[in-house]
């Protein structure tokens, strides 16, 4: 067995990194810790150890949304966030509501970034 202490970084190809970078920080809070090149950002949700980085090459870009086998990635609400509330959030940023869960049990939504990555809430 190989130790970890969790799983470190998600590294996304994005057809637009300002706009990816707008999407992350306006809507997930994520702050930027640095840059690598000119194509490449690496950000971080405030007080947690995730990693996202989101790479602008050009040369990259027609992978960007394609997810080769990797169906979504989440981020867990914070307490007290309504997920009504994110799910507003998202799309007024570019995104957009794929599904969401029925109106008992556990609420979640499928939402897609403006990539076309799915984002579940």
């Amino acid at each position: 067995m190989v130790k970890t202490k969790g799983l470190y970084h998600l590294h996304l190809h994005v057809a637009d990194l300002d706009r990816s970078l707008r999407f992350y920080t306006q809507v997930f809070g994520m702050k930027e810790l640095f840059r690598d090149g000119p194509s490449m950002v690496f950000l971080q949700t405030p007080g947690s150890n995730d990693l996202l980085t989101l790479n602008g090459d050009a040369d990259q870009a027609r992978k960007a949304g394609v997810s080769a086998g990797v169906d979504h990635f989440g981020f867990d609400l914070a307490e007290g966030q309504g997920l009504e509330d994110a799910i507003a959030e998202v799309e007024k940023h570019g995104g957009k509501l794929l599904r969401r869960s029925g109106p008992t049990g556990r609420q979640y939504a499928y939402l897609h970034d403006p990539d076309g990555y799915t984002i579940e809430l």
